[in-house]
């Protein structure tokens, strides 16, 4: 096991003190967890910023289709085109999952795009740039890490 559910949880706290830093000078904050643990682990970086800020936060789900060759983007909820979003994922493995996320709200308009992983495993094939990372790993390239959710507790695996 490369973390338990205590080690992530401390994480998840420094990764939402982090945000409010980088969200010092806006008036929300806009996350966006990626499906399905990079979703969970946005409603756990949630729950800590409304501990620490008054700020109105949204979170929102995205889902990435990774079955199809386009990696279809399945997001229905309108984003100010002048917002900052923060993009949380679980772990970061080639990159092509966040590449195609931040792609996504930049297309849509979105003026300030922040990303934030939880694992960085430091062998992207994408040309994306983590802002915020809770953990960095050093692995074989062959290497699978994973984010099990068991029982409403996580930790994360090597494979």
């Amino acid at each position: 096991m490369i973390l338990d559910n205590n080690k992530i949880l401390r994480i998840c706290n420094r990764l939402s003190c982090q945000i409010i830093e980088e969200s010092d000078q806006l008036n929300h904050i806009i996350l966006v967890g990626i499906k399905e643990k990079g979703f969970e682990i946005a409603e756990i970086i949630k729950k800590q910023i409304t501990l620490f800020s008054k700020k109105d936060i949204k979170l929102y789900p995205l889902k990435i289709q990774k079955d199809t060759d386009d990696k279809k983007i399945l997001f229905d909820y309108k984003i100010p085109k002048n917002c900052t979003v923060f993009i949380i994922d679980d772990v970061l493995n080639t990159g092509k999952t966040l590449f195609k996320s931040v792609n996504y709200f930049f297309n849509i308009g979105c003026e300030n795009i922040k990303t934030i992983v939880l694992i960085d495993r430091d062998h992207k094939k994408y040309p994306v740039n983590v802002d915020i990372k809770g953990f960095s790993l050093s692995t074989n390239f062959e290497d699978t890490v994973k984010v099990i959710s068991k029982d409403k507790k996580l930790k994360a695996v090597l494979v």
